[in-house]
C-alpha cells in the first residue's frame, strides 16, 4: 500500500510527519496597507481627500507637461493684476452710482457699470496682446504650458491647407445644392422662410413683452424685469451651445483666425443687443422695427469708414426715401405723443446707438469672413464666445446674476419666457445662416423684410399700438424703398453677370 507523501505547510521533504499533535498552521499573510485608500470597514474623508489630490498628481506627471516659463508668469500677472484692479473699480462704481430702493438705474448708468464689466476683459487682453508682440513670446524661448492657448487667441494658425479646405468643403456643398430638383428646392425655401417668420416674431413678440409688462407671481404679487444685459447673456449662451453642436456635427474647414479678432464684433453685438432691449423702454416696438429699416443709411456710413466702400445711386435714393418714411410715421405715431420729451429724446439716442453698433458688426464679421474663409458657424462661435464672456463678467461683477435668478424663480412665466426667447434667438441665427448659404442674400433680404411688416402689423394688434393715418404712410413709404433696394441689386448683379459672359464669348 503506498504511503501518503504530502507535505504539511512549514515541513520540509523528507521528514516524517508528526503524530499525535496537530501540524503548525501560519496566519495568512496580512494585506499590504495602502497609504492612500482606504483600509477598513469606515470610509475616512481625510484619506479620500488626500486620495483625489495625489491622484490629480499622478495624472499630471503621467502628461507631462511643459514647465511656466517667467514670461507666462508675466501674462498671468497682468491678468490677475488687471482683472483685481477693475473689479475693485466696478464696486465702488455700483456703491457710488446705486439708485434708491425700489427704483431702476438711469439707462446712461447702467451702460457704464456694463463697460466697467467689459474693460475687466478687454483691458488685460490688450496689454496681453501687446506683451506677446513685443517680446515675440511666439518665436522666442521653449514651448511653455501657456503657448498653445496664447497662439491659439493672439496669433491663430497659419497654413495654406487650410484655405485648400475651405475651397474644397464649399464646393462640395455648392455641387449638393445644385443636385436638388425644384420641387425640393421651393420646399426648403418655404422651409427657411417659415423659420424665419416664426422665430423672429416671436422673438419680436417676447422682447416686447418682456421689457414693458408686469409678471404676476402665485401669490398675486407683480414684478417687472429692467436688466437688458442679463437677456443678451441668455440669448447668447444657448447659440454658443448651438454652434458648437453643429461644429461637431457638421464637417468644417479648420479654424486660423486669431480669436481675439472676434472680440470687437462681439462687443458690438452685445452693444447692440442691449440698446434693442433697452429702448424698448423707451419707445414703442413698431418705433423700433422702423427704426432697424433704416440702419441702411449708418451701414452705408460704416461701410465708407471701416471698408471706404462705394455705394451706386438707387442706394442713396433709397436713404432718402427711408428718411422720409421714418420722419412722417413719427409724426404720426401716437406713443410717441404721449411720452414726454426726456423719455423720446433717450429712446432715440439708444436707437441710432443701436443702428451704429448693428452697422459695425456687420461690416467687420464680412472683413473677417473675406480675410479668414471661416464658415458662418465658425463665426457664430466665435463671437458667441467673447459675447457670453462679456456679459458673465460684467453680470457678476454686478451681481445682477443672484437677482435675475431670484426673479425668474419667483415669476415662472417670467423663466418661460426667457427660455423660448433663447430658443427663437438661436434658431433665428441658424436660420439665417442656412438661407444665405442656399439661396443668397437676396432671399434672405426679402424674407426678412417681410418679417418686419409682420412684426409691426402683429406688435400694434397684440400691444394696441394706435397710429394716425400718417404714419401708416410712413411706413408703406420705408418698405417699399426696400423692395426697390432689393429689386435694384438684383437687377444690377445680374447686369454684371451678363457683362462678364459676354466678355468671356
Amino acid at each position: 500500500m503506498l504511503s501518503d507523501t504530502r507535505t504539511l505547510p512549514g515541513q520540509s521533504l523528507g521528514t516524517p510527519p508528526a503524530t499525535g499533535t496537530p501540524p503548525p498552521v501560519s496566519p495568512p499573510p496580512s494585506p499590504a496597507r495602502s497609504l492612500v485608500w482606504l483600509y477598513g470597514p469606515v470610509c475616512s474623508p481625510a484619506r479620500l481627500c488626500l486620495a483625489t489630490l495625489l491622484s490629480v498628481r499622478s495624472l499630471l506627471n503621467t502628461m507631462a507637461l511643459p514647465p511656466l516659463k517667467s514670461a507666462d508668469w508675466v501674462i498671468l500677472s497682468i491678468i490677475s493684476v488687471g482683472t483685481i484692479v477693475l473689479y475693485l473699480a466696478s464696486t465702488l462704481a455700483q456703491s457710488l452710482l446705486a439708485p434708491p430702493p425700489g427704483e431702476s438705474l438711469f439707462w446712461l448708468l447702467s451702460l457704464l457699470l456694463n463697460m466697467i464689466g467689459y474693460a475687466t476683459i478687454f483691458v488685460p487682453g490688450y496689454y496681453v496682446i501687446k506683451y506677446v508682440r513685443k517680446t515675440n513670446y511666439l518665436e522666442t524661448g521653449p514651448a511653455s504650458l501657456l503657448q498653445p492657448l496664447v497662439r491659439l487667441f493672439v496669433k491663430g494658425a497659419e497654413t495654406e491647407v487650410i484655405e485648400v479646405e475651405a475651397v474644397n468643403l464649399i464646393k462640395g456643398e455648392t455641387e449638393a445644392a445644385m443636385a436638388k430638383t425644384v420641387y425640393q428646392e421651393g420646399m426648403t425655401l418655404m422651409f427657411c422662410a417659415g423659420g424665419l417668420l416664426g422665430s423672429y416674431s416671436t422673438w419680436g413678440y417676447l422682447q416686447e413683452k418682456i421689457m414693458t409688462t408686469n409678471y404676476v407671481d402665485s401669490l398675486g404679487n407683480k414684478g417687472k424685469f429692467n436688466d437688458s444685459q442679463f437677456l443678451v447673456f441668455v440669448n447668447r449662451i444657448l447659440a454658443f451651445a448651438l454652434a458648437l453642436l453643429v461644429i461637431m456635427i457638421r464637417r468644417q474647414p479648420r479654424h486660423k483666425a486669431p480669436l481675439f479678432k472676434y472680440s470687437y464684433c462681439s462687443f458690438s453685438n452685445i452693444m447692440s443687443s442691449w440698446c434693442q432691449y433697452e429702448a424698448l423702454k423707451y419707445v414703442s416696438f413698431p418705433t423700433q422695427v422702423l427704426a432697424k429699416a433704416s440702419k441702411v443709411i449708418p451701414v452705408m456710413l460704416m461701410g465708407k469708414v471701416v471698408s471706404n466702400k462705394k455705394y451706386e445711386y438707387y442706394e442713396y435714393v433709397v436713404a432718402l426715401l427711408i428718411s422720409v418714411g421714418m420722419v412722417a410715421f413719427l409724426m404720426g405715431n401716437d406713443d410717441g405723443k404721449k411720452a414726454s420729451n426726456a423719455t423720446t429724446f433717450s429712446g432715440f439716442i439708444i436707437l441710432i446707438g443701436y443702428m451704429a453698433f448693428d452697422a459695425f458688426t456687420s461690416n467687420w464679421q464680412g472683413e473677417l469672413f473675406t480675410e479668414y474663409k471661416m464658415t458662418s458657424f465658425q463665426m457664430m462661435a466665435g463671437v458667441n464666445l467673447f459675447s457670453c464672456l462679456l456679459t458673465s463678467v460684467s453680470l457678476m461683477q454686478q451681481g445682477v446674476f443672484y437677482t435675475s435668478l431670484a426673479f425668474m424663480s419667483q415669476y415662472s412665466r417670467f423663466m418661460l419666457d426667457c427660455i423660448i426667447l433663447s430658443i427663437c434667438s438661436a434658431s433665428g441665427q441658424l436660420f439665417i445662416y442656412y438661407t444665405i448659404s442656399v439661396f443668397g442674400p437676396v432671399a434672405f433680404v426679402i424674407i426678412m423684410t417681410v418679417r418686419q411688416v409682420f412684426a409691426v402689423v402683429l406688435s400694434c394688434i397684440l400691444f394696441q399700438h394706435a397710429l394716425a393715418p400718417v404714419a401708416i404712410i410712413g411706413i408703406f413709404i420705408i418698405f417699399s424703398a426696400l423692395f426697390l433696394k432689393i429689386y435694384c441689386s438684383y437687377r444690377l448683379k445680374m447686369k454684371k453677370k451678363t457683362v462678364s459672359a459676354a466678355g468671356k464669348i
